[in-house]
């Protein structure tokens, strides 16, 4: 059953919802005090560089000509190990926790970091996992030298 959920769901989509389910913890604990001005400037500053990560990938892979579809990770033609992907294997996914975290401060609620740790493990477990998995069967020792050299996240 849960295995249906590897690369079915588009990460973006997966974003919205832990978003909301740390909406809604928003709404069962206080929030910390936090001047709106400083929440909304170290916001701006994770949705920057949560930005920044995610398209620095995209770039990375339209110049590998290479799909950006992460769910049809198969469709790879070329492993990407430059520029951003020197650092992280999955700099999209990294853009994508640095926006929740943007959200978190914004929301000021401790209790809503949980829809972070929440995201990072279902895009370990149904979204990186099977990619990585699909890479190996592609690029083989390449990518598992790949692996051994940069972190999955950061």
């Amino acid at each position: 059953m849960m295995k249906r959920l590897e690369n079915k769901i588009p990460p973006p989509v997966i974003t919205l919802f832990f978003a909301a389910i740390m909406w809604g913890c928003s709404f069962l604990v206080p929030s910390v005090e936090m001047s709106l001005t400083l929440r909304l400037i170290l916001s701006l500053v994770l949705i920057g560089l949560g930005i920044f990560f995610a398209i620095a990938g995209v770039v990375s892979f339209k110049k590998a000509a290479t799909t950006v579809n992460p769910l049809k990770p198969e469709t790879a033609s070329l492993l990407v190990t430059s520029g951003v992907y020197k650092y992280s294997r999955n700099p999209m996914y990294v853009g994508l926790v640095l926006l929740l975290l943007a959200w978190n401060v914004y929301l000021s609620t401790p209790l809503s970091l949980f829809g972070i740790m929440g995201f990072i493990l279902y895009m370990n477990r149904y979204q990186i996992k099977p990619e990585e998995s699909a890479l190996t069967t592609l690029f083989g020792r390449e990518f598992i030298r790949y692996q051994s050299q940069v972190r999955r996240w950061l």
